[in-house]
This record gives C-alpha cells, sequence and structure tokens, in this order.
C-alpha cells in the first residue's frame, strides 16, 4: 500500500473559465488542503466592484481522489453534448 501523500502546502490555481458575458463572474478549478486533506475545489467566484475574485458558496469540493471519476465524467458529458449536437463535432456536424 502507498503511503498517503502530503497535503498541499498552498492552494493550486488549475484554471479559470468566463461564467458569463459580463465576466462577474468566473468558475475556479484548483487544488487545496483542508484538515489534511487533498481537495480539488470547482467553484464559482464572483468580481467585486475592486475588480477582485472571490469565492461563493457556489461550487463543490471533494478528495483529489475522486478526480479520474470527476475527469471521466465531464469526458463523458462532453461526448454526449456532442453526440446530441450541442458543441461542433456531434452527430449533426463533421
Amino acid at each position: 500500500m502507498s503511503a498517503k501523500p502530503a497535503p498541499l502546502a498552498e492552494p493550486v490555481t488549475v484554471a479559470k473559465i468566463s461564467k458569463n458575458r459580463r465576466r462577474t463572474e468566473a468558475v475556479h478549478i484548483g487544488l487545496s488542503e483542508y484538515e489534511g486533506h487533498n481537495l480539488i475545489n470547482v467553484r464559482v467566484y464572483a468580481t467585486g466592484t475592486d475588480g477582485i475574485d472571490r469565492p461563493t458558496t457556489r461550487g463543490i469540493s471533494m478528495s483529489v481522489r475522486k478526480l479520474p471519476e470527476l475527469a471521466r465524467a465531464i469526458v463523458k458529458a462532453e461526448a454526449e453534448a456532442r453526440r446530441l449536437g450541442l458543441l461542433d463535432g456531434g452527430a449533426d456536424h463533421d
């Protein structure tokens, strides 16, 4: 059995995706630690009038061990959206 990975010393932001046209909200994907547990975070941040992004209560945090399962689910969702013609490259697109 492998040893438990050490908790992250500092949070790591992996990506930021604009959520709306006005760019007042963005989804931040990152890695962090809470009470000795490494987490994957997918959270909505709101941009204040001062231009600073602040986390909202909307989002999820889960054990980083669930990351491969989450990644597979996202890939399946993308494939299904393409199949349904919701994204380019689906049933109705070449």
